[in-house]
């Protein structure tokens, strides 16, 4: 399962996130890390929002609902899980 999450250095929300994406062991996934201060449309569009994530199918991208920042890694590798199915 590939998924993308738009970001920037230096929030403590994204790299929560980050660092509770990478702890999921229940299911293999790959993180892909797009930093919106490297492209002007990702930064327009998320300045506000981030972290924003997206599951990569072979259809395109599809937004996951930001989780809480005080989301267990339990919960978010169920919800990951249920959006996988």
């Amino acid at each position: 399962m590939k998924i993308i999450v738009y970001s920037k250095p230096g929030c403590h929300l994204c790299e929560g996130l980050e660092e509770k994406l990478r702890s999921i062991t229940e299911i293999e996934l790959e993180i892909e890390i797009r930093d919106i201060n490297t492209n002007n449309q990702w930064w327009q569009m998320y300045q506000y929002e981030i972290p924003v994530l997206f599951l990569a199918t072979k259809e395109g991208e599809k937004l996951i609902p930001r989780p809480s920042p005080r989301i267990s890694v339990v919960q978010l590798s169920k919800i990951l899980q249920k959006l996988s199915q």
